[in-house]
C-alpha cells in the first residue's frame, strides 16, 4: 500500500516543471491593466421606451465567490444559503436617465447583498430587483414618480428554478415564487446507503445526450426537491405594507405565466419519478392553469418523463405552451405530429393548436398543420394575424409565413420567407417586438393604420462584413423599405425603435478607433446618452482588417487578422491561430464573410486577443464543415487542415510568420485544436481549453452529429484525437473548468487526454482550475489562464527556432 503511494506522489511531482505550482500566477502588467478596467454599463429600456437605466456590474468575482457552497443537483446549481442560483448575474450601480438624454440619477443600492438586473413593469412606471443576501433573495422596487430602491416586506424568493419574480398585467402586482413557510430543515445526507441505486430500460430505444450535474441518488433528489419546491404567489400593494395571495399550493414549479387579462396563470410543475439520466427539464409534468385569485383551474397536460426523444427530434404531446397575447386568456401550443422523430416520412410534422380558459377541461382545436418543425410564432397586435415558422433539418432551411390566429378565419397560410438558415447574406431580418400593457410581446407595425407593415432587422451580413439594417416591410406587397443602414466606416445598429414611423431611433454605434456608445436620435439630430471612454488605448494601434481566400477546394473561407500595435510592414511576427469549426450543408453559405473590420476590439477575460499586447498577430478564422447534414463529418479532419491551410498561407502573405505559429479554441475549438496537432504539422503548438477527446464518451451524437457510436463508429473514432494521443508531438496546454457543466466535456476529457499524450512521449501540460465551469468566472482563475496561455505560446512559438 504503501509503495503504491510514494509510486503516486512520484508520478505527480515528476510532472511538475519550470511553470512552477506556486498557486494562482499573473499575467504581463500591460495584460492587467486592460483586464482591471471597468467594465462599461449595459442598458436597460424601459418598455414604453421613455427611460434607461445604465446598470454597472462588476467584471470577475473573486475565487472565494466561485468556491462558495453549491448544489449540483438536476442540471441545477443551487446556492443553499440563498436558494437561488450558484452565481447570479450581479448589478454593482443604477443610473436612471430619459431615452431623450440628460444627467443620469444613481439609485442608492441595498447596503447588504448585490442585486441582480432590473425587471421592468409593462407600464414602464416601476422596476424590480432581486436582492442576494446571505439570509435569502429579498424583493426589491422602485416607482419612477419617486426613484428610490424600496424592499417588499415579508418576502423571501425562491430562484433555484422556474421563474422568481414577474409583473402582472395590472403593472403594479407581482407573480413571484416564495419560500414555503415552514418547509423545515435541509434533508440531511443518511449515514449509510438506504439501498442500491437502480435503473432499468424496457428494451425502448432511449438515447440521452451526455449531460451533466445529474442526480445521483435518493438523497440528491430529496434536496432538488427541497431546494426547488416553491409556493407561487401574487403580491401587491406598497412594499412596506403588501398582500400575498398565494397560488395553488406549493410545488417544482419550472415555469410561469400571467394571462393577458391577469385572471390566470400558468403553471408548469415538475413530477415524480425524477430521473438519473435526463437533467430536470426532461423530468414529467403537469401544464396546469390557476385563477390568479389563488384556485386551480384546469388541467393542460400531464406529461411523461422525455426520456425517448430520438436525436434532434421533439417530444410528443403539447410543447412551446403560451399565452395568444391579443386574447384575454387563451392558449395555443404545438404538438408533433410524426411522434417526434425527425427521420420519419410524414406530410405534416407538426400542427399548431389552440384552446380558451375558463371551464375545468382544456379542449384543444388544431389551427393549422405545420409541413417541417415548428420552430416558433409571433403574433400581431390586431386583426387575428401571425408569424409561423418552420425548419427543414435536412435542407437546413427556414420558412415563415402569414397565418390567421383564429379557427375561424384560418386561410391557406401566406409564405413570405425562405432561404437556407445558414444564408446570412439573405436574411431580410426578424422582425421588431413591442410590449403591450400587459406584458406580453407583440410585433411592432410600422405606423400603419390596418397593420400591414412591420420593421424588421437583421445583421446586413456582405461580402465587406457587417452592415445591420432597419426595414419598413409591407406585408401586401412583400417589399421592404430602408430606413436605416450602418454606414460603411463604422458599425452602427438600431437598439430600440421609439415611434411608429421609425424616426426616433436608440442607436449603438462604435468604430475601431472609438467604443461603443448609446445616442437618441430624431430624424437627423442626435444625443450621446453615454461616454464610455477606451479601457485599452494601446490596442487601437493594431491593425485590423478581413481577409477572405479559399482552401485547395475552391470553399472560400474568412478570417479577421489583427496585427500588433507597432507591427511594420514586411515584418513577420508570431501567430495565434483562434478557431471553432461550424457545420454548413453547402460550399456558398461555409464562404459568406461573418463580423466586420469596423468594430470596436474590446478584450475582456481570457481572451486569446490579449496576445495582441505580447507581440502576436491574431487570427480569428472560420472553419467550415462542408457537406450534407448527415455526413459532413466523414471527411471532418481533413476540412479542419485545408481551413488552416489557407488561412495560413493568406496570412503569411499580411505579415504572419508561418513557421511561428500556435493554435488554440474553446470547447469545440478544443477539439479542433487536438486534432489539427494530431494530424498536421502547420502549428507550433497548441492550447485546447474545457475540450472533448473522446467522441466514444458521447456515443449518442455531440455538436451536430445526428448518428450514434454504433451507426459511425469509424467517424467517432477518426475524430477522437484521443484516439491518436501518440501523434502529437507538438506541445499541448489543455485548460478545464473543474466543475465543468456543459454537456459532453466532462473534466475527466482533458485529463484523460493529458494522460494518453504524457504516455505516449508528448509534451504537455494539464491545468485543472478549482470552482470553475466551462467557461471561468474568477478574477485569480482568468489571470492564471492568461498566464499559462502567454508562457506556453511565448516557450513553444514566439521561441521557436524557424
Amino acid at each position: 500500500m504503501l509503495r503504491a503511494f510514494l509510486c503516486g506522489v512520484f508520478v505527480l511531482f515528476s510532472s511538475v516543471d519550470a511553470f512552477g505550482q506556486d498557486g494562482y500566477q499573473k499575467p504581463p502588467q500591460a495584460v492587467l491593466d486592460i483586464l482591471d478596467a471597468p467594465a462599461p454599463p449595459g442598458l436597460s429600456v424601459s418598455p414604453t421606451g421613455e427611460h434607461i437605466l445604465l446598470v454597472q456590474t462588476a467584471r470577475y468575482p473573486s475565487i472565494e465567490e466561485v468556491a462558495a457552497p453549491m448544489l449540483r443537483l438536476a442540471g441545477l446549481r443551487i446556492n443553499p444559503k440563498t436558494n437561488g442560483p450558484a452565481r447570479p448575474a450581479r448589478a454593482t450601480g443604477l443610473a436612471l436617465l430619459p431615452v431623450t438624454g440628460g444627467e443620469p440619477k444613481a439609485l442608492a443600492l441595498p447596503e447588504h447583498g448585490r442585486i441582480g438586473f432590473p425587471l421592468w413593469a409593462p407600464d414602464g412606471k416601476r422596476f424590480a430587483v432581486e436582492n442576494f443576501t446571505d439570509a435569502g433573495i429579498e424583493l426589491w422596487v422602485c416607482a419612477l414618480d419617486d426613484p428610490k430602491l424600496e424592499p417588499v416586506k415579508g418576502v423571501r424568493l425562491s430562484a433555484a428554478v422556474g421563474s422568481s419574480v414577474q409583473w402582472m398585467p395590472d403593472g403594479r402586482s407581482l407573480l413571484v415564487q416564495l419560500v414555503p413557510d415552514g418547509r423545515g430543515e435541509a434533508p440531511r445526507p443518511p449515514a449509510a446507503p438506504s439501498g442500491p441505486v437502480v435503473q432499468e430500460s424496457g428494451g425502448t430505444a432511449a438515447p440521452v445526450r451526455t449531460y451533466q450535474d445529474l442526480l445521483k441518488d435518493p438523497h440528491d433528489a430529496a434536496l432538488f426537491e427541497y431546494y426547488c419546491t416553491s409556493q407561487l404567489a401574487v403580491v401587491s400593494g406598497e412594499p412596506g405594507n403588501p398582500t400575498v395571495r398565494n397560488v395553488g399550493r406549493p410545488a417544482i414549479h419550472i415555469g410561469s405565466d400571467p394571462s393577458p387579462d391577469g385572471q390566470f396563470v400558468l403553471a408548469f410543475r415538475a413530477q415524480k419519478p425524477f430521473s438519473y439520466l435526463h437533467p430536470y427539464t426532461a423530468f414529467p409534468r403537469a401544464v396546469e392553469v390557476f385563477k390568479s385569485s389563488g384556485e386551480r383551474s384546469a388541467t393542460v397536460a400531464e406529461l411523461p418523463l422525455q426520456d425517448k426523444v430520438p436525436i434532434e427530434g421533439v417530444p410528443t404531446g403539447p410543447r412551446a405552451i403560451r399565452w395568444v397575447p391579443t386574447l384575454p386568456h387563451a392558449l395555443i401550443w404545438a404538438e408533433a405530429r410524426d411522434d417526434g422523430d425527425p427521420k420519419k416520412k410524414v406530410p405534416h410534422r407538426d400542427a399548431l393548436v389552440t384552446a380558451t380558459v375558463g371551464g375545468e377541461a382544456v379542449a384543444g382545436t388544431e389551427l393549422m398543420k405545420v409541413e417541417h418543425r415548428f420552430a416558433g410564432l409571433d403574433f400581431f397586435p390586431t386583426g387575428n394575424r401571425m408569424l409561423v415558422r418552420d425548419y427543414d433539418r435536412d435542407r437546413k432551411w427556414g420558412r415563415t409565413f402569414l397565418a390567421a390566429s383564429s379557427p375561424v378565419l384560418a386561410d391557406e397560410p401566406k409564405l413570405l420567407f425562405e432561404r437556407s438558415v445558414q444564408d446570412r447574406y439573405g436574411d431580410p431580418g426578424a422582425p421588431l417586438l413591442r410590449q403591450l400593457p400587459s406584458g406580453h410581446s407583440v410585433i411592432r407595425t410600422a405606423g400603419d393604420p390596418a397593420g400591414d407593415t412591420i420593421f424588421m432587422k437583421g445583421d446586413g451580413a456582405s461580402p465587406k462584413g457587417d452592415r445591420p439594417f432597419l426595414d419598413r416591410y409591407d406585408l401586401r406587397t412583400q417589399k421592404a423599405e430602408r430606413l436605416f443602414h450602418c454606414p460603411e466606416g463604422s458599425y452602427e445598429e438600431v437598439v430600440r425603435v421609439l415611434n411608429g414611423t421609425g424616426t426616433k431611433l436608440l442607436v449603438r454605434r462604435e468604430s475601431v478607433s472609438e467604443p461603443p456608445n448609446y445616442f437618441f436620435r430624431d430624424g437627423p439630430h442626435e444625443k450621446p446618452l453615454t461616454t464610455n471612454a477606451d479601457p485599452a488605448p494601446e490596442l487601437r494601434k493594431a491593425k485590423k482588417q478581413l481577409v477572405t481566400t479559399k482552401r485547395a477546394d475552391g470553399t472560400a473561407i474568412s478570417f479577421t487578422l489583427h496585427l500588433p500595435p507597432g507591427h511594420k510592414d514586411g515584418e513577420k511576427v508570431p501567430g495565434v491561430f483562434y478557431a471553432y469549426p461550424v457545420e454548413f450543408a453547402s460550399a456558398d453559405t461555409a464562404g459568406q464573410v461573418t463580423g466586420s473590420p469596423h468594430r470596436f476590439t474590446a478584450v475582456s477575460g481570457y481572451s486569446h486577443l490579449f496576445f495582441l499586447t505580447q507581440g502576436y498577430a491574431v487570427m480569428e478564422v472560420s472553419m467550415p464543415i462542408v457537406g450534407p447534414p448527415e455526413t459532413a463529418n466523414n471527411n471532418f479532419v481533413d476540412q479542419l487542415n485545408a481551413n488552416a491551410k489557407a488561412a495560413l498561407d493568406k496570412a503569411a502573405e499580411l505579415g504572419v510568420d508561418p513557421a511561428r505559429v500556435g493554435v488554440m479554441g474553446h470547447s469545440y475549438g478544443a477539439f479542433m485544436t487536438a486534432n489539427l496537432l494530431a494530424h498536421g504539422d502547420l502549428f507550433k503548438a497548441g492550447i485546447a481549453r474545457s475540450g472533448a477527446y473522446n467522441r466514444t464518451l458521447t456515443p449518442f451524437g455531440f455538436q451536430n452529429e445526428r448518428r450514434t457510436f454504433w451507426e459511425a463508429p469509424e467517424v467517432y473514432g477518426r475524430m477522437s484525437p484521443f484516439y491518436h494521443a501518440d501523434k502529437i508531438k507538438e506541445p499541448l496546454l489543455l485548460i478545464h473548468g473543474a466543475a465543468d457543466s456543459n454537456p459532453g466535456t466532462f473534466p475527466v476529457q482533458s485529463e484523460r487526454m493529458y494522460q494518453a499524450v504524457r504516455g505516449t512521449g508528448g509534451t504537455v501540460r494539464l491545468v485543472l482550475l478549482p470552482h470553475e465551469d466551462h467557461g471561468y468566472a474568477a478574477r485569480e482563475s482568468i489571470g492564471h489562464v492568461l498566464h499559462e496561455q502567454i508562457a506556453w505560446f511565448d516557450r513553444y512559438v514566439k521561441g521557436a527556432k524557424k
